[in-house]
């Protein structure tokens, strides 16, 4: 993988998809007819992009569907031939899910996309295959955003009915579980009261924080281990984009007065300022940056901040080093903000159209993704199969259940842990034909502890047993002592808040 971070942006009017260059501001490609809406653009693995479409009266053919294209096929050609034309890939694979998909999350090896409509269904496909392993009601009106926590156990939706929900995922795969609880989320934050627009995560796990947008003028930062509202801060306008600081001290709120204002997390609460409690400041509209159209890019001043302001802040994310934050708005413009020094660094002009999406990703190394074992061969493309419309009758068998593995926190070579018995059928039959013997063993055995056949698998069961009990011990003692320092920050937290209001 390549060091070099992409911006990328959608637009929600045919407008495609533009990518730029971080540092050097070059434009690489612009996929096609591409409408899509706020949260309906996620990178797959770094193997291809996947976006939901918004309805269009004129072209009932593409109405709620899911678009893929594969980006890093063209990434050479646009690199190395500057002078040509920028490149415009065509949609490689199309789906048409039982209803218009708005909002979409991803998994990091991107083993699975979930996605949710207007119904308030959420849906979970596979990848690989393009099953729909499930699909459950999560709320009373469309669902507006998604997104997995770090350790992508949860996943987190907000909607119309401004309620935000937390689903564990090892519930919605547990039949006996499901059938054992009174209701399938973890928890139901029910305080705003008007459309959720927007919702992050911090690390942690289920005992990170995450802090929610809202139409109401409120963002509220919640703790997923004990349900409790932590803050809540009012902002003069609606909140549409939010993004949390890597160091989780502050979160930057994109509003339509066209500020990104900064709020504070851990800090005591001031009303002194003329933002309101908690927002300690916003980033400045006035900078000399540099304006990049395609592969020119020329130095501007902006005017001063009492004869200029952007249009409505839509979108937004941070670079991977935690400085630079790339915001979206309805002017169509993209900039790139050093939260340090709180100017532009970089602007980039999108094609036409306000920007519903921004993702920062990394390059693809090549153009050949070999990383794609399960490709579609019969859709003459590397990408993955079309997602399914319905659930298939056959998931009731023994052969479409999904096996869950362990999480950890302590390397990020695990593979993806949800994946459906057929999958791993399909690749112990490829590693027959390897010559990978010990690995084949390996996946051989951990199968057929799974079918508990034979002895000689019970044996190593016994051993697989001890180690697992020590692996367990030793996870406890280091959740209790993570728990008990959370608890600690959390009520210093309200302490201080507490205190701060009474003075």
């Amino acid at each position: 993988m390549d060091g070099t971070e992409v911006v990328v942006a959608s637009s929600p009017v045919d407008a495609g998809i533009s990518c730029w260059d971080l540092q050097s501001g070059a434009e690489h490609l612009r996929h096609r007819s591409c409408a899509s809406p706020p949260h309906g653009l996620v990178c797959v693995a770094d193997r291809f992009f996947a976006s939901s479409q918004l309805r269009d009266s004129s072209s009932s053919s593409s109405s709620g569907s899911i678009f893929y294209w594969s980006w890093s096929k063209v990434f050479v050609s646009s690199l190395f031939l500057p002078s040509k034309p920028t490149p415009k890939p065509q949609v490689e694979v199309k789906s048409f899910p039982a209803e218009p998909i708005k909002p979409l999350a991803a998994n990091r090896e991107g083993t699975y996309i979930a996605g949710g409509g207007l119904s308030g269904d959420i849906y979970f496909w596979e990848v690989a295959s393009g099953r729909l392993l499930k699909k459950w009601h999560a709320h009373y009106r469309a669902v507006t955003c998604l997104v997995f926590s770090d350790d992508e156990s949860l996943l987190i939706s907000g909607a119309e009915d401004g309620c935000v929900r937390v689903w564990s995922l090892f519930m919605i795969f547990d039949d006996l579980r499901r059938e054992e609880a009174g209701h399938l989320y973890e928890h139901s934050f029910s305080e705003h009261t008007l459309r959720v627009t927007d919702i992050v995560t911090g690390y942690g796990g289920g005992n990170a924080i995450i802090v929610s947008a809202s139409e109401d003028r409120t963002c509220k930062v919640w703790s997923l281990s004990t349900g409790r509202l932590l803050r809540n801060v009012v902002f003069p306008s609606i909140i549409d984009a939010i993004a949390l600081d890597p160091g989780e001290h502050v979160f930057y709120a994109g509003s339509r007065d066209g500020k990104i204002y900064i709020a504070a997390l851990n800090a005591v609460g001031s009303s002194s300022n003329s933002y309101g409690m908690h927002i300690i400041g916003s980033l400045s509209d006035h900078s000399q940056a540099r304006v990049c159209i395609g592969f020119n890019c020329a130095l501007g001043s902006f005017p001063s901040s009492s004869n200029y302001s952007s249009k409505a802040v839509t979108c937004l994310a941070f670079a991977t080093d935690g400085i630079l934050l790339v915001s979206g708005s309805e002017d169509g413009m993209v900039r790139v903000w050093d939260t340090k020094t709180r100017n532009i660094f970089r602007i980039f002009k999108h094609a036409k159209g306000p920007v519903s999406n921004i993702l920062v990703v990394r390059r693809p190394n090549d153009s050949n993704p070999r990383n794609s074992q399960t490709s579609s061969k019969k859709h003459g493309s590397f990408l993955s199969p079309p997602l399914d419309k319905y659930l298939n009758s056959s998931d009731e068998n023994e052969d479409a259940k999904v096996f869950i593995g362990c999480q950890t926190t302590f390397s990020k070579s695990v593979d993806a842990s949800y994946r459906s018995c057929h999958i791993i059928i399909d690749q112990i039959k490829e590693l027959q034909f390897c010559d990978q013997k010990p690995l084949y063993k390996l996946v051989v055995v951990s199968f057929l502890q799974q079918q508990g056949s034979s002895a000689a698998t019970e044996m190593e069961m016994e051993r697989l047993k001890i180690d697992s009990q020590k692996s367990v011990q030793m996870v406890q003692q280091w959740k209790k002592m993570y728990e008990n320092l959370h608890q600690f920050c959390v009520n210093e937290l309200l302490d201080a808040d507490h205190a701060g209001v009474s003075n």
